[in-house]
């Protein structure tokens, strides 16, 4: 052997000692490194994804609570003050000024701090005090983990939800049901793996960004369906059969098998048949889970999608029970939005001017389908495997606008909160100051909340990564810790 040949590493090991030394050395290495991983603390890593079956389940970074998440979206920033954060405080304060507080906010001059429109009572076995406007979801307090300190980095509503959703204020960056998707597949091959069902009254303000791959490979930006709109394009035409369908498919499937078999390694191709098989396969099993004919009377009832009355909150939730559906299904991901997009209040809960009078709407279309959903995914068994996560991408300040009956952004505390897989039960985290303008406790950013739905469904959102532009980057950026305070 020309040992001239090796490296001084390589010649070392010809030498019987150093050869015993270095393996000595090399056994403590990776018993360090199996340490570390066991405890996720080791570098950013990166999914091993087969292109041509990109949503195949993929194992956690750790052992995960939740299978599943779903994420409950209120578009247009629902205030705490009427909702979930009580401040009897207001009530002495009610039609005064507050000392040394801002002149102008966001949409203009500051006017007198006003009190909650709504009653607030105590709920369940830990006295939760919640406001009369939610009396369905009121009930539920005791399976709930409130996070009552969360912050936001914008006071602009699409910014804002471009920050709950994908960790940054910017556009461009994926979502977190992408991100998620990207990192653990899907445990059902015939359904997305990322669903996310707009507001019947329309999308929210920033749209797809809300459900889009970022930079992240195409296939995991999720897919939009509902109860009233299932996925477009995806009906078979009349003239062909089933039975013909299927033999058509499964002729496809084998020139494409010998088409990639002429081009192995071609990952795009690869992806490409895989995401027209996808297609194929909703084709079956899209229009079975959008049909809710089966669904008994009883259900229909409860979740409130039979109530004529209120057309809006009938088709909310049928939206509800499709929800539930595609959890019962293995869908990873599903995202499900209360309100749309920038519209003085009217289609969503930005309650500028007469919030009162708009939130009375609101809350009807949302409260008891809602609280069905939840108390129906605990009824089958489904939460014990299932994130909820109850989000809005800001919240409101004490005080109304001046000249109206409504409250401007707050940016500064307000309130997002859990209940389901691997979350404690009848808990409140953080706290805002006595009138609920800002955080003092325990203060929070929407990195940490992200960071602890990545947790909850076995990922640590620092290994998470995707390079792009030269940068390893992630859902939570450079930030964020697991809320541990609110963990089972």
């Amino acid at each position: 052997m020309n040992t001239n040949l090796l490296s001084s590493m390589g010649r070392s090991l010809l030498n019987r000692r150093e050869f015993f030394s270095h393996t000595a050395t090399g056994l403590g290495s990776i018993a360090l490194a199996n340490l570390l991983s066991g405890e996720g603390l080791l570098a950013a890593s990166h999914p091993v994804i087969d292109p041509s079956r990109p949503f195949a389940p993929r194992p956690p970074h750790i052992k995960a609570k939740a299978k599943n998440v779903l994420v409950i979206f209120c578009a247009g920033a629902v205030s705490q003050l009427e909702t979930w954060d009580y401040k009897p405080e207001l009530m002495k304060w009610d039609g005064k000024p507050l000392p040394g507080g801002p002149s102008v906010t966001f949409q203009g001059p500051a006017g007198n701090l006003a009190r909650p429109q709504y009653a607030f009572r105590p709920h369940g076995e830990t006295g939760k005090m919640v406001s009369d406007m939610i009396p369905h979801l009121a009930t539920l307090t005791d399976d709930i983990a409130f996070v009552q300190s969360l912050t936001s980095k914008t006071n602009t509503h699409g910014p804002a939800e471009n920050f709950l959703s994908t960790g940054f204020v910017a556009d461009g960056f994926p979502s977190i049901g992408a991100w998620v998707t990207y990192a653990l597949g899907s445990e059902n091959q015939n359904l997305p793996a990322f669903v996310s069902i707009p507001d019947p009254r329309g999308v929210p303000q920033a749209s797809v960004n809300n459900w889009g791959p970022g930079f992240l490979p195409a296939e995991f930006q999720g897919t939009t369906l509902s109860s009233k709109e299932p996925v477009r394009h995806l009906a078979l035409p009349q003239d062909i059969s089933f039975k013909q369908d299927v033999a058509s498919r499964s002729l496809l499937a084998r020139m494409n098998q010998r088409h990639l078999e002429m081009h192995p390694g071609d990952g795009k191709l690869a992806a490409r048949i895989a995401s027209y098989e996808l297609a194929a396969r909703m084709q079956l099993a899209v229009p079975q889970i959008s049909d809710l004919s089966s669904e008994s009377t009883h259900t229909l009832k409860a979740y409130g999608a039979d109530d004529e009355s209120n057309p809006l909150k009938a088709a909310f939730a049928r939206n509800c029970i499709l929800a539930r559906r595609l959890i019962e299904q293995g869908v990873r991901f599903v995202q499900l939005f209360n309100g749309a997009y920038a519209s003085g209040g009217e289609l969503n809960w930005d309650g500028h001017s007469k919030l009162k009078e708009q939130y009375d709407k609101h809350a009807a279309i949302l409260d008891q389908p809602a609280a069905a959903l939840i108390r129906d995914l605990r009824t089958r068994g489904l939460l014990e495997e299932t994130l909820v996560v109850w989000c809005t991408e800001f919240g409101r300040m004490p005080f109304f606008q001046k000249g109206a009956l409504g409250r401007d952004h707050n940016p500064d505390g307000f309130t997002c909160w859990m209940t389901g897989a691997g979350v404690k039960r009848g808990v409140s985290h953080g706290k805002t100051d006595e009138i609920g303008q800002k955080a003092v406790e325990n203060i929070l950013s929407i990195h940490d909340f992200n960071a602890t739905i990545l947790h909850l469904l076995g990922l640590q959102h620092e290994q998470l990564t995707f390079k792009h532009n030269g940068v390893d980057r992630r859902l939570t950026d450079v930030h964020g810790h697991v809320i541990r305070e609110i963990l089972a």
